[in-house]
């Protein structure tokens, strides 16, 4: 078993059992009083998980084999690294709790915390180990997570430097993220063809609270509703603290460049629940990355001709110019400036040195919980937490496109400073058209500020054989956006052109360079709230012995929540259209949800419960959706579990997906004119600057009309220990979703202009002036495949114990549809639309522990796929990585870990796609940070 590692085990039970209770039994009992426990009626060895659903007395027999050395013949002890208990054929072990809990996936407290529904489960603590410092990071190690949704991945494409997870691919839209069982507000930053406003940023998760994370594999709207089709993440925090820690770390990349981080936590907490009938805890925790530059990383290229890697841009510095069909560039065809290249008779300008691989990000959050004991069964407590991050990113300099200049300049060609061109002739009588980047202003700069709070009270307890819990909350985005450097005014650029200050194909004039100082916007430029306000209450309990095989359970719940979204921008937005942004202006929007649920498991045999579950959610603006869940649990003997599930879900579209104004900005990669530039070559009333391998202006946003998303999961699998150190679980799944809501993707519209030509708005001159992509219903998605795990204990030797685990996901099939009734595409393992899902992902980890030494080494790996062009570039290469952690207690108060992540420094394969102005490799797929070192030292006191 691991200590690191993705780990699949009894809901709510570690190796020293079942979660969520105020106390352990007494575990020191006298010889006679063991012998009583083992001699009362009935009390033999069978599986603890079964007899503690029969009757206490069984719980009491099993406590006195366990402490009579009979249990280690019937259950899966902790290892000596303080490893995690996997699968869910495990019985419970000896210190097992009488209190009953809940846990993810299921609305009903019990003692037995297994379940009929797939669960992974991640241990904060152990993961701090192996380096892992993010809560982006932790989720990274989720097989089933398709994409790695990094910070990366967020340059250029207007997330406000969001990370967010996708169970199974299907969107991050799809993937509910829960902080201790109940929502969050989502990103309240919405751009064109990315998940905002729609999903958690996972970046404001407070990561130093985190005791664990759930994830279950599976659909939920039945309990969870709208948004939980993929599966649920629920990220549980720290229950009480009574002592302090502080931690200092801090990594660093081997090659040189950014990319460091330096990080800090500290917790504190007093109080105990029990004799002082109270527990005040606070955790603080700040981050901060360095920014790392393209220019760091020698596989981060925009230019591989011969693998089909073109992410140059025909708007250049010096500026191409055209008239008519006829384009030049001052340096000539053979062009040899700095960042240009020869292209298709034009100078194609990399902006490579101006680009972040990873922002420059700063988070600091604070987590801080107040317990107290009302009576002897009834608690209260107040939950606020505080998370912000702030995230600096640089693109290219501002392209500046179409705009004239006539031969009265005296920057025209021919007119003395700017060569004319060799070969055509000017028509001096007529202005020409300019492509050029801005450089004197430099790159374009923009920060983000991503602030989350919650506030949470709750009340939970006892009363007369009803375990309740009811909460009130509020929860608030906000995200303020930023520019800093490099965005400068359309006018001002236009009124320089024509009265001869600006220079479009060289150094600026004295003049020519105050005026872009002068024209360069600085400041807040808009600002995005989303708010969600509830109230919830759950109530649970036994209600008899229908079967004779144990008790069954009912769990009672409603829910009313208050969705709020509000996003505005500045009037001077419209003067920059290098910036992307919706039109200067506000939009909101705003619901109401009203829920009932109810779950029923109902043991009928001794190897056999089953469980029903039903959701009915009333909207205040689409209506209303009943969805049942059925699932069922068998053990027909002790090694064995065979689990399966059927769910229906529903998934209203957000109210960022609706409300989201439209905005223009360029499309996320270059593609070709499919009538001007068709298959790479200029045609009549073409011109390579302007239509060949360009990035062209996408307009998108929310879409009023859109209708719910449908969707059926199954699962159906088996954990089976043929001993008590072993064990290997196999869950097949299946997903249907009808009306996918999504960004319609822009690749898409160029990969078949003839099907989508009315997304093709075109200029009079028959060149295109923008695509239109937006939200959309986009047909059906199916896709299924299988989650696997095997967990191996070695035998304790002189030398340590060891322990080896994996856990990893191979999809089947993922066919989509673009449109409603249309063709389907295969996805897996083949770049299509807007991505790829990935064949097969694993982690395999082993760890060693002998006293307070430890050490890990683990394996992520993920397979390759067909790559974006794959007539250049079949194919994307696999990626594994190999990472190494050891680690040492000293006097039980100082922790001292320290590691490598990519011990071996692998290069992310080489990737044509073109999205979010990374180029060479798949940010989605690969870390562009190399071989990282880390240390990180923690104090108890």
């Amino acid at each position: 078993m691991l200590e690191n590692e993705e780990v699949e085990y009894p809901l709510g039970t570690t190796a020293s059992g079942t979660e969520g209770s105020q106390g352990h039994f007494n575990n020191v009992w006298t010889k006679s009083e063991l012998t009583m426990l083992m001699n009362l009626p009935g009390c033999t060895l069978k599986p603890l998980a079964l007899a503690v659903r029969r009757h206490p007395r069984a719980l009491l027999c099993a406590l006195a084999m366990g402490m009579s050395g009979a249990q280690a013949a019937e259950a899966v002890d902790a290892d000596t690294s303080g490893s995690a208990v996997s699968s869910s054929a495990a019985v419970v072990p000896a210190t097992t709790q009488l209190q009953r809990v809940e846990v993810t996936g299921s609305a009903i407290r019990r003692v037995d915390a297994e379940t009929a529904v797939p669960i992974t489960i991640l241990r904060a603590d152990d993961l701090k180990k192996q380096g892992v410092t993010t809560t982006q990071e932790m989720v990274q190690r989720i097989t089933g997570s398709q994409s790695i949704n990094n910070s990366a991945g967020s340059v250029g494409a207007g997330t406000g430097g969001a990370s967010f997870a996708d169970m199974r691919g299907i969107g991050a839209n799809k993937t509910l993220v829960l902080l201790n069982g109940r929502r969050l507000a989502n990103n309240a930053l919405s751009g064109v063809g990315t998940p905002n406003g729609s999903a958690i940023d996972l970046n404001m998760i407070p990561f130093a609270a985190i005791d664990r994370v759930e994830v279950l594999r599976d659909g939920a709207s039945a309990l969870y509703g709208t948004d939980a089709i993929g599966g649920v993440i629920n990220f549980i925090t720290k229950k009480s603290l009574t002592d302090g820690s502080l931690t200092l770390g801090g990594e660093t990349p081997t090659a040189s460049g950014g990319g460091a981080t330096k990080d800090m936590s500290a917790s504190w907490g007093f109080g105990d629940l029990e004799e002082d009938r109270f527990n005040v805890m606070g955790v603080f925790n700040y981050n901060k990355q360095q920014n790392l530059d393209a220019n760091d990383r020698s596989f981060a290229k925009d230019y591989v001709p011969g693998r089909g890697l073109n992410q140059t841009s025909g708007t250049a510095y010096p500026g191409n110019y055209f008239q008519g069909d006829n384009s030049a560039n001052p340096l000539g065809r053979n062009c040899g400036g700095a960042n240009l290249i020869a292209s298709n008779g034009i100078c194609r300008f990399s902006t490579r040195e101006y680009i972040d691989l990873i922002p420059q990000t700063e988070k600091t959050s604070f987590f801080g919980k107040a317990t107290g004991k009302l009576a002897d069964d009834h608690n209260v407590s107040l939950e606020y937490f505080w998370a912000r991050n702030n995230n600096h990113t640089d693109i290219g300099p501002a392209p500046l496109t179409g705009l004239s200049l006539d031969s009265s300049s005296p920057f025209y060609p021919g007119n003395g400073i700017t060569p004319a061109p060799t070969d055509f002739t000017l028509d001096p009588t007529q202005p020409i058209s300019t492509a050029w980047r801005e450089t004197a202003a430099g790159p374009r700069g923009s920060s983000d500020q991503n602030t989350s709070q919650r506030f949470l009270l709750n009340f939970d307890g006892l009363v007369g054989g009803w375990d309740y819990n009811v909460g009130a909350s509020y929860n608030q985005n906000k995200v303020l956006s930023s520019l800093t450097n490099g965005y400068i005014s359309d006018a001002a650029m236009l009124n320089g052109l024509a009265n001869g200050t600006l220079n479009p194909f060289g150094p600026q004039t004295t003049a020519g360079q105050a005026l872009i100082d002068a024209s360069e916007y600085h400041g807040q430029y808009s600002s995005a709230v989303g708010r969600v306000a509830g109230l919830d209450a759950r109530i649970s309990r036994e209600i008899g012995d229908w079967f004779g095989a144990g008790p069954a359970g009912i769990a009672l719940g409603g829910e009313y929540r208050k969705e709020k979204m509000h996003q505005e921008y500045e009037a001077y937005v419209n003067d920059i259209s290098s910036l992307g942004a919706a039109a200067a202006g506000s939009v909101e929007g705003d619901r109401s949800v009203k829920a009932q649920y109810a779950e029923l498991n109902v043991p009928v045999l001794d190897s056999l419960e089953l469980t029903a579950a039903v959701r009915h959610d009333k909207y205040s603006d689409f209506g209303s959706t009943t969805n049942p869940k059925y699932s069922f649990r068998y053990q027909p003997f002790k090694q064995l579990v065979v689990r399966g599930a059927y769910s229906e879900g529903f998934r209203a579209p957000s109210l960022y997906e609706l409300y989201a104004p439209r905005s223009t900005t360029f499309t996320q990669g270059y593609y070709n004119d499919p009538v001007l530039c068709a298959g790479g070559v200029v045609q009549p009333g073409g011109n390579a600057g302007r239509d060949c391998q360009q990035q062209f202006l996408n307009n998108g946003g929310g879409n009023t009309e859109l209708a719910p998303e449908k969707a059926r999961n199954m699962t159906l699998g088996f954990v089976y220990q043929p001993v008590s150190n072993l064990s290997m679980g196999l869950d097949f799944w299946w997903i249907h979703i009808s009306n996918q809501i999504q960004a319609f993707p822009e690749s898409t519209v160029f990969d078949d202009p003839n099907t989508y030509a009315d997304r093709y708005v075109r200029a009079a001159d028959g060149s295109i002036a923008n695509i239109v992509t937006g939200n959309a219903n986009l047909g059906i998605v199916k896709t299924s495949g299988v989650d696997v795990s095997l967990d191996y204990r070695f035998p304790n030797t002189p030398y340590g114990q060891f322990g080896l685990g994996m856990t990893g996901t191979y999809v089947t099939r993922y066919d989509f549809q673009n449109i409603i009734d249309g063709p389907y595409t295969d996805k897996v393992g083949d770049f299509q639309g807007d991505g790829v899902i990935s064949r097969w992902k694993h982690v395999l980890t082993g760890t060693w522990a002998l006293g307070d030494t430890r050490a890990s080494l683990t394996n992520r790996f993920t397979s390759g796929y067909n790559d974006y062009d794959r007539t250049t570039n079949a194919r994307v290469a696999s990626y594994a990585l190999w990472d190494m952690s050891v680690g040492h207690t000293f006097d039980k108060v100082l922790d001292i870990d320290a590691g490598v992540r990519n011990m071996f420094d692998r290069n992310p394969p080489f990737s044509n796609q073109a999205y979010n102005f990374q180029s060479g490799y798949d940010p989605r797929y690969a870390d562009p940070l190399g071989r990282t070192l880390f240390a990180r030292a923690t104090y108890h006191f």
